[in-house]
């Protein structure tokens, strides 16, 4: 990797919540048998947590993740009169490879141990495997339900394919069977005139719902009776769709298990698309849309279906709020991020439920392999709507959410004005209107465009969409004013009143100073503006007396009755 790449790449880790079980923070202190250990924690913890590599990094402190610098220097380290690379290689079973970059980040220097991630097998130092819970690192033996999920990653092992034993094919719903055969040849138009000559056996084994006749647990999930869901057992196969108001108070809730095929229209009614009008003015959008895209939707649903780590035992959720969506499904994600797949936008290597994955796009229920969270992501830029977000902080759960009005008028603007912008720079100008840190190269791009205005990292979208629609609310409320509009209150308020307290001041002039300033940067430039006018050629008030009463200096106060 090059300089850029590890510094980029030490920037997303640190941005990442201390329990991440897959990084491991430490300054100086670092022992050659410790390192082995850790090597074994974080190969084991990536590996169940679907990641490609798990990392060790020195100088970065691990409560607070501010970049301190280190002096360890693994590379120059031996053991034994060996080099600690090769000693730690050494003890390693079965052999994983791990990089060791020494970089600067900072002016300050950087040790970054990239590791591979265990394979099917539990990664061992020195004969012990280890494995990280939490922010703490144990030994894998003391923790069976851990190693079992490492070792059922073997290679060939997918849940959803599992035979049912005792399931046959009157297990299985008519309806959702026939509602198959329709999807089905929707999707494989060629086979069309084929399809209604096939029994259910046949085509449920061409569809890849069944293997050779078996029922399968896909087959239960997509096209069960509610009754057979035993089948899965002690795993569950379940949809909660939950109603909230604005105060997070529950006003209705439905359940929907298998068929899924068939229950997710159902949910899909429950959720209420209102109608929603981008600007009260009427000036852009003079006709009304729903708050949400029905594909959307769908899309978010059957892939908290397909991804859902059912052996966690848990359910799906969507709640709805006034104007929002929130989807959660169990199991971590298992790309390296949403960035990297819309950027790849091609089928993943790995699927949690490749039979079932399958399943659905045979069964029309997913459009290609690797494209639909890029074609969200379209579909909301087009509506100029918020763009998806994405939680992936949580160990065992992804978070997703869907707005349902508009959050920032001069982003929406901006996307109407200039449609040409790529879609990877609509999804930083997105973070930008939700207040969500980006990176300072990231920053330099945006302003390099004059798309975002303020100081790093307190941005918001450029003013220069509020002139071309000669609004400028928006603008003032996160720039401000000039520092002479301030003084101008200020100024009057005495002239009117003879004094002012800072009480008075702060009363005056903290609802006016922009929003994007926390309450103690307002009370920092109220000093610095006071000052100002205090000092120098100004010298247009003065303070009296121990409480620092406000008045007009003498030479002001002469100039005033003029």
């Amino acid at each position: 990797m090059t300089q850029e790449d590890l510094k980029k790449l030490l920037t997303e880790l640190t941005a990442l919540p201390k329990e991440t079980e897959w990084v491991e923070f430490k300054v100086d202190h670092y022992d050659s048998q410790e390192i082995g250990e850790y090597i074994s924690a974080l190969s084991n913890s990536a590996c169940l947590h679907n990641k490609v590599k798990g990392y060790l990094v020195f100088g970065i402190e691990d409560g607070t993740h501010n970049v301190r610098g280190t002096y360890v220097k693994p590379k120059q380290k031996k053991v034994g009169g060996e080099e600690l690379e090769n000693w730690l290689a050494m003890h390693l079973n079965p052999r994983i490879d791990f990089v060791i970059y020494e970089f600067q980040y900072g002016n300050k220097p950087i040790v970054l141990f990239e590791i591979d991630a265990a394979n099917n097998t539990p990664v061992r130092f020195k004969g012990v495997a280890y494995i990280r819970v939490g922010s703490y690192k144990k030994k894998l033996s003391d923790h069976p339900e851990k190693e079992r999920k490492i070792w059922k990653k073997q290679i060939g092992y997918d849940w959803s394919a599992h035979i049912c034993k005792g399931a046959n094919i009157n297990d299985l719903d008519e309806g959702a069977i026939q509602k198959a055969r329709i999807e089905y040849k929707k999707k494989n138009l060629h086979l069309a005139n084929e399809v209604d000559s096939w029994d259910a056996t046949a085509f449920l084994n061409k569809a890849k719902v069944t293997i050779e006749g078996r029922i399968t647990r896909t087959a239960i999930i997509l096209l069960g009776k509610d009754e057979s869901t035993h089948f899965l057992s002690p795993s569950v196969a379940q949809i909660t769709w939950i109603l909230k108001n604005e105060h997070n108070i529950e006003k209705d809730y439905a359940h929907f298990g298998p068929p899924f095929l068939l229950n997710i229209e159902k949910l899909f009614g429950k959720i209420r698309n209102l109608k929603y009008r981008y600007l009260p003015d009427n000036t852009l959008f003079p006709t009304e849309i729903d708050q949400y895209d029905a594909w959307v939707i769908r899309e978010v649903l059957h892939n908290c279906i397909a991804h859902q780590d059912y052996e966690l035992r848990g359910r799906i959720n969507v709640v709805e709020y006034p104007d929002e969506l929130i989807f959660t499904n169990m199991g971590s994600f298992i790309p390296a991020s949403v960035e990297e797949v819309i950027k790849q936008d091609a089928p993943l290597t790995q699927y949690r439920n490749d039979y079932l994955v399958r399943a659905m796009l045979n069964l029309n229920m997913i459009e290609t392999i690797g494209s639909g969270i890029k074609k969200m992501f379209q579909k909301q830029r087009q509506r100029f709507f918020p763009l998806p977000d994405y939680d992936l902080t949580h160990t065992e759960k992804v978070v997703v959410k869907i707005q349902g009005k508009i959050l920032d008028e001069n982003y929406t603007r901006l996307l109407i004005e200039q449609t040409n912008l790529d879609l990877t720079t609509v999804m930083l100008l997105d973070k930008v209107q939700k207040q969500t840190n980006i990176s300072k190269d990231e920053h330099k791009f945006l302003k390099s465009k004059k798309l975002v205005e303020g100081r790093y990292p307190n941005l918001f979208v450029s003013s220069k969409i509020a002139s071309v629609t000669e609004e400028k609310a928006m603008y003032i409320k996160y720039k401000g004013f000039d520092d002479s509009h301030y003084q101008e209150l200020v100024l009057a308020f005495i002239k009117k009143y003879g004094s002012a307290t800072r009480k008075d001041i702060n009363e005056l002039l903290m609802n006016k100073l922009p929003d994007i300033l926390t309450d103690k940067q307002k009370v920092d430039k109220i000093n610095r503006l006071l000052s100002k006018i205090m000092a120098g050629k100004l010298n247009l008030i003065k303070s009296i007396g121990t409480k620092k009463i406000w008045v007009l200096s003498d030479d002001n106060s002469i100039n005033s009755k003029t």
